[in-house]
């Protein structure tokens, strides 16, 4: 009993602190602290730290796998929150993802686009789709090269069962983040032209949330800072 009472602290106290970051990001860049929303990233953790996180008031949970993320959907179905799916995406997986993912950030092609729109329409279910922007060139990143995002955007505007929410991009390893979300902050606004409601902007993970929030980032996805260093994934 004692152990999850200190998870339950151990939780409850980093939680406090990425709070204070997004709050002093925010301040810093002169937004209110309402325009960022957190994505709490709980790959690799049990559906128990999803409950505690709920209890402390997080309201959205990200994962990146779905054979892990559709279990701990299940097992927190009660529970008041938006599913997040940030990890790479395959087609043979959409339908499961589309069970239960409300927002899936990592859109980059348009074979995916239509088969979450399937799914979609299939499940009667509306599902907000972020574009993954890829701001660098390497391929097993994913993410759509800037030249193929309006035609993207287009695509999962006009799909049935899709909102296209925004974009969404990892910095690049070995860049500046800033200069990166500044790049992706000139993108969203490029979409945003076409598609006005598409303000999300999804960027930002532990190391580099506040240069995130400085350029614009609308969710932020923290993993580490939150429920601590991740041990490897064990099928």
């Amino acid at each position: 009993m004692g152990s999850g009472v200190d998870r339950t602290a151990e939780i409850g106290a980093n939680l406090k602190a990425v709070e204070a970051r997004i709050a002093a990001a925010c301040q810093a860049a002169g937004r209110g602290r309402a325009e960022v929303t957190l994505v709490a990233v709980t790959k690799t953790y049990p559906a128990e730290d999803v409950r505690i996180l709920a209890g402390l008031g997080v309201r959205d949970v990200g994962e990146n796998r779905d054979q892990e993320a559709a279990v701990k959907a299940r097992e927190c179905a009660g529970l008041p929150l938006r599913w997040h799916f940030v990890g790479q995406l395959q087609t043979n997986k959409v339908r499961s993802v589309v069970a239960y993912a409300d927002v899936i950030h990592s859109v980059d092609r348009p074979r995916l686009a239509e088969a979450i729109s399937r799914e979609a329409v299939r499940a009667g279910r509306e599902v907000t789709c972020l574009l993954q922007v890829a701001l660098d060139d390497d391929p097993g990143r994913g993410g759509v090269r800037p030249a193929d995002l309006p035609a993207l955007a287009d695509a999962v505007a006009a799909a049935g069962g899709l909102v296209l929410g925004g974009v969404m991009a990892v910095a690049p390893l070995g860049e500046e983040p800033g200069k990166a979300f500044a790049r992706l902050a000139e993108i969203s606004r490029s979409v945003r032209e076409r598609h006005p409601g598409a303000a999300m902007v999804s960027a930002g993970m532990s190391g580099d949330l506040s240069e995130a929030v400085a350029c614009g980032a609308t969710h932020v996805r923290i993993g580490t800072a939150l429920l601590g260093r991740r041990k490897p994934f064990v099928r």
